[in-house]
């Protein structure tokens, strides 16, 4: 369950471009996720900063990482951005007299 605190923790996690960037990567990567190497060569960053950043993302739970041999892998959580979407939409217009409410023009 989202909960306000995760979901601000999640979204501050995503106000970052280099990690909003690292986010959209692994997402677009589907649920074979990628090597930390991949994500640095196609990120254009420093190892150390992309540490940083990876760290960020799997505190918050929008992603995690898997060792495979002598690779790191990090994939995007699915689950979670999706309860973060369903999160922030879930009361979308509860409030106002839109949708089946409003006469026909």
């Amino acid at each position: 369950m989202v909960t306000i605190q995760s979901a601000a923790a999640q979204l501050e996690a995503l106000g970052n471009p280099t990690r909003l960037s690292l986010y959209r990567l692994l997402v677009r990567a589907g649920h074979d996720g990628l090597s930390v190497g991949q994500c640095q060569q196609r990120l254009e960053v420093a190892a150390s900063t992309l540490s940083h950043h990876v760290k960020a993302l799997v505190i918050v739970g929008l992603i995690s990482q898997e060792r495979d041999g002598t690779s790191l892998i990090c994939r995007a959580n699915y689950d979670r951005m999706n309860a973060l979407v369903e999160f922030l939409v879930a009361e979308c217009c509860v409030d106002s007299q839109c949708g089946s409410n409003q006469s026909a023009a």
